[in-house]
């Protein structure tokens, strides 16, 4: 049996963090997937839905940043991945707002900015979320 000398420091989230985070996903998602239901049916009910889901996926989003800001302020310096981490969650929760707001224009007035902005927040949720429930580890292997 080995003693190490140094701290390790495990990145990866709490488990409220880890549901915020992963709880995200599907509601960007689910917004992605209305504002191409509406795109297809030109049906204004897709798009409320979108707007509600997006709205859902911002709350869950928010909290998770609130969370990485926490380990990004606790995490020692060696390592660029939780401030990479951070930078992924923040730019999904800003064009979150920003699609949130295109999505309180009228029904209309969404496509296909919309469309456009649920496809990026959808992929960086996607993204941000693979980053911060991989497990990253700062210091030996334990």
């Amino acid at each position: 049996m080995t003693a190490s000398d140094h701290t390790l420091y495990r990145c990866t989230p709490s488990p409220l963090h880890a549901l915020l985070l992963a709880g995200s996903v599907p509601l960007f998602l689910g917004a992605l997937l209305s504002d191409i239901a509406y795109f297809k049916s030109y049906q204004i009910q897709w798009s409320n839905f979108a707007a509600w889901l997006i709205a859902g996926g911002l709350v869950f989003c928010g909290l998770a940043l609130l969370f990485a800001l926490a380990n990004l302020i606790r995490a020692e310096r060696k390592g660029g991945r939780p401030a990479l981490y951070f930078m992924l969650l923040l730019a999904a929760w800003v064009l979150g707002l920003i699609n949130a707001f295109e999505h309180a224009k009228d029904a209309w007035a969404v496509m296909p900015s919309g469309l456009v902005l649920s496809v990026i927040v959808t992929v960086l949720a996607v993204v941000a979320a693979w980053t911060g429930l991989s497990n990253l580890r700062s210091g030996g292997a334990a």
